[in-house]
């Protein structure tokens, strides 16, 4: 299994009235600390986009149990339990406060697609090779 984790601090134009991050926030948090994983895995978006490779988000899942509040300090804890076999890869979010407390999980799927045609294709070969030392 391979882990990241990720701080972001919560901003005051994040949060609604009741100085809770708005929900439609999350997806942003789980996108920046999803390339930030991608970047420790050894590759980059830019490269795979450069290789020709495009990563829609197909499915996304947030189950929110306690709020964030504003300047909190979130540590979103990012995990890929499976080494992708196929063109579908799932990251796995936690988002804890700086107690630890629980507050957001999330599920998200993304494709790989070839950037011209947009059919699905697999990982790219780098990025098997990166991985592939965390699931062994």
């Amino acid at each position: 299994m391979f882990t990241s984790e990720t701080t972001i601090r919560v901003r005051y134009s994040e949060t609604d009235q009741m100085n809770v991050v708005y929900h439609g926030n999350y997806a942003q948090y789980f996108e920046v600390a999803r390339a930030e994983a991608i970047r420790e895995m050894g590759i980059t978006y830019k490269d795979m986009e450069a290789m020709g490779i495009v990563m829609p988000i197909v499915e996304l899942h947030t189950k929110f149990l306690r709020p964030a509040l504003y300047d909190d300090l979130l540590t979103i804890k990012t995990q890929l339990r499976e080494l992708p076999t196929d063109h579908r890869i799932e990251f796995h979010h936690e988002v804890l406060n700086e107690s630890g407390k629980l507050l957001t999980i999330g599920r998200i799927v993304l494709y790989f697609l070839d950037a011209k045609t947009m059919a699905r294709t697999t990982m790219p070969a780098e990025l098997v090779q990166h991985l592939d030392p965390y699931f062994k």
